[in-house]
């Protein structure tokens, strides 16, 4: 029997990784804010706003792990660190504004479904 939809399992799982990093709810914040240009960890999570410090940081860092975002240090006193989108970072940031911007405009929609079936289903 040949599959209907035949798939690599190993595609799957990279597209899986991958999606999960993009998909994250921080991640989507923070590319969005870094889209505007470089920011300073302050100023990113000010910009951001609800993020924690440690949320922040594991999120930056698995951003510069999957080549979406640089990390530049400055040698002055006290260090002053610059974090940016690279060049897949800024193609990153088409499909995370698009999202964002779905997001936005169907807002009432979704909250009119959920209650539609939460009263459905009470």
């Amino acid at each position: 029997m040949i599959p209907r939809h035949p798939h690599r399992t190993e595609d799957c799982r990279a597209i899986s990784e991958i999606l999960q990093r993009v998909g994250d709810k921080w991640t989507v914040l923070v590319v969005g804010k870094l889209g505007d240009g470089p920011l300073r960890f302050n100023e990113l999570r000010s910009a951001v706003g609800g993020i924690s410090q440690k949320m922040l940081t594991t999120t930056l860092r698995g951003l510069e792990r999957d080549g979406f975002v640089t990390r530049t240090v400055f040698p002055t006193i006290p260090p002053r660190v610059d974090y940016e989108l690279t060049d897949l970072g800024y193609e990153l940031l088409v499909p995370v504004g698009a999202l964002g911007e779905w997001a936005r405009k169907n807002t009432k929609r979704v909250k009119a479904a959920r209650a539609r079936f939460d009263g459905l289903h009470a």
